[in-house]
């Protein structure tokens, strides 16, 4: 994707004094933070995630939990925990020292049909290809994350859980994800046949990193549609310029998931639960975003 590089710190230093770079335009999708931030976020934000979950265990242990298998409501409170130590990584590498704007990881809002026709390309793109790789290799699996957060045990289970794996982790991992680390990776210059294929390598990793990051929450069998998901999505951001399409996007996987194949619930209640949870990500992130003049291409 053709777009001018911002200044380097060098130039800055001369000019301001200060070896933060400015606020990017706000219509320019192009992450300011340098490629070098992606490693160190991912290495910030496990070293801070451990380091919350063990607090969390240790408290919970303390009234009755167990550290080998936690109650419902440690396991949901050390993976918010865990999402948010991801979050606050990436801002602290482009929003901290880098000055990014909202913007900067995809808070932009498009046209709805652009939107729309990209959700539908890419969410028939993953089933399809997840149905075909279930039934060459007879797969019949489901996620473990459900059965820890307790979602059978007790309503307030259900709905903490519904909350957080349709909700908040749609939105912490497409900020982490799609926002942040690919727009980091994006950077990398690589040419093959005079073609610039570095945004695909960026998709690529990401996408790759997406489906280890759910090892243990996931079954091992399906980390690869996993990571063809997160590829997937890179490609929406990319093409729409846009965040939004991807956490919902997301958000309906993962309503899905649980209603369908954990929860077993008809129709009725597995619609309320995608609404809902695309109702309550666009309450969060909308004030974030802001209208686009011009939308990548």
């Amino acid at each position: 994707m053709p777009s001018i590089p911002p200044p380097s710190d060098a130039a800055l230093s001369k000019q301001s004094g200060s070896h933060l770079a400015p606020a990017p335009e706000p219509d320019r999708d192009e992450a300011p933070w340098p490629l070098w931030t992606a490693p160190a976020a991912i290495v910030a934000g496990f070293a801070l995630g451990e380091f919350f979950a063990i607090i969390i265990a240790a408290i919970g242990a303390s009234a009755g939990s167990s550290f080998q298998h936690p109650t419902p409501a440690v396991s949901i409170i050390s993976d918010v925990a865990v999402d948010l130590s991801f979050v606050a990584a990436a801002l602290y590498f482009s929003v901290v020292q880098r000055h990014a704007t909202p913007a900067s990881f995809g808070f932009r809002r498009i046209d709805f049909w652009r939107g729309f026709v990209a959700f539908a390309v890419a969410g028939i793109s993953y089933y399809v290809v997840t149905f075909a790789y279930a039934a060459i290799f007879n797969l019949h699996g489901s996620d473990k994350l459900p059965s820890e957060l307790g979602v059978s045990k007790s309503t307030a289970a259900l709905a903490a859980a519904a909350v957080f794996v349709c909700a908040v982790a749609p939105m912490a991992e497409e900020f982490f994800f799609r926002g942040f680390l690919f727009g980091a990776l994006r950077r990398m210059k690589v040419r093959v046949f005079g073609r610039e294929i570095g945004t695909w390598i960026a998709a690529i990793i990401t996408g790759i990193l997406f489906g280890l990051a759910h090892t243990g929450s996931a079954s091992s069998q399906y980390l690869i549609p996993l990571g063809f998901l997160g590829f997937v999505l890179c490609l929406v951001r990319w093409r729409t310029g846009s965040l939004y399409p991807c956490m919902a996007l997301h958000s309906f996987n993962n309503s899905l998931a649980l209603g369908v194949n954990e929860l077993h619930w008809s129709a009725g209640p597995i619609i309320a639960l995608i609404i809902g949870s695309m109702a309550l990500i666009a309450a969060v992130t909308w004030p974030l975003s802001r209208p686009s003049a011009q939308v990548p291409s």
